[in-house]
């Protein structure tokens, strides 16, 4: 019994360890090729064998020693893989954002805008804009929801009265012919970006043309102060610049849409506590509202419901006053000019 209380959590170990190991030698390097294939089939022939030492052989540690020396040598490998900024980079994400800074004004460059027929059909477009950090009026959440109330893809957007609004959408920087994995999202497959859009851009993207599977997006407006969203603004600005020189990988769960905005919140004293709502980023609305940092005026279920930015966005579409639009008639009204 004694044997069998020590041998459960060292096999554990050992399975844990032997499925991540060849989760990682199989993924490769931002590839999969045979070599990869390879050595990931023979790290887990190993891992079974040594797991069958563990608990049947008298040398049992041995097994488990060995493991762990070999595994040991793929995780030096995994933290040894560089990201990198230059890569076949699909066209959506080809160019950085990055931002000069003068005084109270910040200057974005590559400010995407693209012209889309379909989610894979457009005309790419990027233009610069100087932005007054004065100015900055507060910070809107907007939530898309594909699979469930459960994930959703966040992106905050910055109003900046009557200079318009900037969205940053944080994501994965694929390559050509890559496509996203959650899976993949945990072994340094991808690079992040913070991609800086014109709403008709990545806000249009999702309520109009994408279709499989099609995105419901949902618009809330934070309550945070001008100062707060100041500091925030200013936050991004230096970790996109900072993207720009130094890139970094993207993680499933520790760099990902919703943990990177709770992550550069963290500049304001008054930032949120950590949630399991913010892991399981389709609750962090209702988060924000339980914490009072969205309207109070009516029930969330309500705020939800008129919320919901579909039917504007696709009404406004190619429309100059998008961002006008899809907030009408909703719990964003946009205060008089």
């Amino acid at each position: 019994m004694k044997k069998l209380l020590i041998s459960i959590p060292l096999a554990l170990l050992l399975i844990t360890t032997s499925v991540w190991g060849t989760l990682a030698l199989y993924f490769g390097d931002s590839e999969t090729g045979l070599l990869q294939i390879c050595l990931a089939s023979a790290f887990g022939l190993f891992s079974f064998v040594a797991l069958i030492g563990l608990l049947r052989s008298r040398w049992r540690y041995r097994w488990l020693f060995g493991h762990m020396a070999v595994f040991m040598l793929v995780l030096l490998w995994w933290l040894n893989i560089s990201p990198s900024n230059d890569r076949d980079w699909q066209a959506d994400v080809s160019k950085l954002p990055f931002a000069t800074i003068d005084g109270n004004k910040v200057t974005m460059h590559n400010i995407r805008n693209f012209d889309y027929r379909s989610e894979f059909d457009y005309t790419p477009a990027y233009y610069d804009k100087t932005f007054d950090i004065d100015k900055l009026n507060g910070v809107d959440l907007f939530a898309f929801y594909w699979m469930g109330p459960a994930i959703a893809h966040t992106i905050l957007s910055f109003d900046f009265a009557d200079q318009g609004s900037l969205a940053v959408s944080i994501e994965t920087r694929k390559q050509n012919n890559e496509e996203y994995s959650t899976i993949k999202g945990f072994f340094r497959q991808y690079e992040l970006i913070y991609i800086v859009a014109d709403e008709r851009d990545v806000i249009r993207l999702r309520t109009n043309y994408r279709h499989n599977p099609p995105e419901d997006g949902y618009l809330y407006k934070g309550l945070g102060s001008q100062v707060n969203a100041q500091r925030l603004f200013l936050e991004y600005v230096k970790q996109i610049n900072e993207l720009h020189d130094k890139p970094t990988f993207y993680n499933t769960l520790l760099d990902n849409c919703t943990i990177a905005i709770w992550f550069r919140t963290m500049v304001n004293n008054e930032h949120l506590p950590f949630s399991w709502k913010i892991l399981v980023s389709g609750y962090l609305p209702e988060y924000l509202y339980e914490s009072k940092r969205i309207e109070q005026q009516k029930s969330f279920a309500e705020l939800q419901q008129q919320a919901h930015i579909n039917q504007r966005a696709q009404a406004a579409d190619k429309s100059a006053d998008f961002s006008k639009q899809i907030r009408a008639s909703s719990p964003i009204e946009q205060e008089p000019k």
